[in-house]
């Protein structure tokens, strides 16, 4: 069995390399999506938009750069086993990471220090890059989701607390005026993230956590499930269109995630990812061997 030292030093080879790469790639399910509401476009700026999509995915690939100008800021949601032999290491790993691959993507300089107005220029800073942990017992694998969290994506991300009177429909209702208000910000076609709760913190939290979901991935629950399916056929009819500038279907899902609440406190938060969805998967074993889960037969 390797060292402690020399299985970090993997890890973070492995996490530079992965973060540089994920923010030139879509993951399959993204891609796959694109294609499909692409070729249900009917009207020709909507086809012009979809093409500048496709453009920009393949020059991206072609020229090894980001997809987006705005490689947004870095965050890392962790379900590691309670035996992943570098565990109390990942945190510090996962900082040196994100600086290495700032540079050898590169990737823009987005992490900038509240009350101070500082950019770090590595994309690390106090708490960036965000990491998310869910602790998982009688393992030594880990499964990492990585984001990059965008400004534009980020805009419409709210989160509230409802009245108890309002409601599922209350929920609803603040999906589609979040939606109609700000959902052009994160250049759709959208995914729509959604956290139930009983907190606003905990619906918020969960609503980020959804976007790691697949497209097209339901809801355990039924019911959870029915309505996800009845939110993306509603939100597709406001036919708020790629770019925002009309066209058929303007969401690529809605992933919904809750948590049980207080029977007297209903809370709802949103988040959105944008068409250039750079959400990845990556599955790492105690030996720092690893699996990429959002994108097939690739080897970084």
């Amino acid at each position: 069995m390797e060292n402690q030292a020399e299985l970090v030093k993997k890890f973070t080879d492995v996490m530079a390399d992965f973060t540089a790469y994920f923010g030139k790639h879509l993951p399959d399910d993204v891609q796959a999506k694109l294609e499909e509401l692409r070729a249900e476009q009917t009207t020709d700026m909507a086809k012009i938009i979809y093409d500048a999509m496709f453009k920009d995915i393949a020059l991206a690939k072609e020229l090894d750069r980001p997809m987006c100008q705005d490689t947004g800021v870095i965050q890392y949601f962790i379900e590691v086993g309670d035996r992943f032999p570098i565990l109390g290491k990942m945190q510090q790993a996962l900082a040196e990471a994100t600086r290495r691959a700032t540079v050898q993507a590169p990737l823009r300089h987005n992490a900038v220090q509240i009350f101070d107005e500082k950019n770090s220029g590595n994309n690390t800073g106090h708490r960036i890059p965000w990491i998310d942990w869910d602790i998982v017992p009688d393992s030594d694998e880990c499964v990492i989701y990585a984001y990059m969290a965008g400004g534009g994506c980020s805009l419409p991300g709210t989160a509230k607390v409802l009245m108890p009177v309002e409601g599922y429909e209350g929920i609803v209702q603040y999906i589609f005026d979040t939606m109609v208000e700000r959902g052009i910000n994160a250049c759709p076609p959208v995914l729509v993230g959604v956290g139930i709760a009983g907190s606003v913190e905990v619906a918020a939290r969960l609503s980020k956590k959804a976007l790691m979901r697949p497209v097209g991935s339901h809801n355990p629950n039924p019911r959870g499930a029915e309505m996800e399916r009845l939110l993306e056929e509603g939100l597709n009819k406001l036919n708020v269109g790629p770019g925002g500038l009309t066209g058929v279907k303007s969401v690529m899902g809605v992933n919904i995630e809750d948590a049980a609440r207080h029977p007297s406190c209903l809370a709802v938060g949103i988040s959105m990812g944008c068409w250039a969805h750079r959400r990845a998967a990556i599955k790492l074993y105690a030996d720092m061997s690893y699996e990429l889960l959002s994108y097939k037969g690739v080897r970084l």
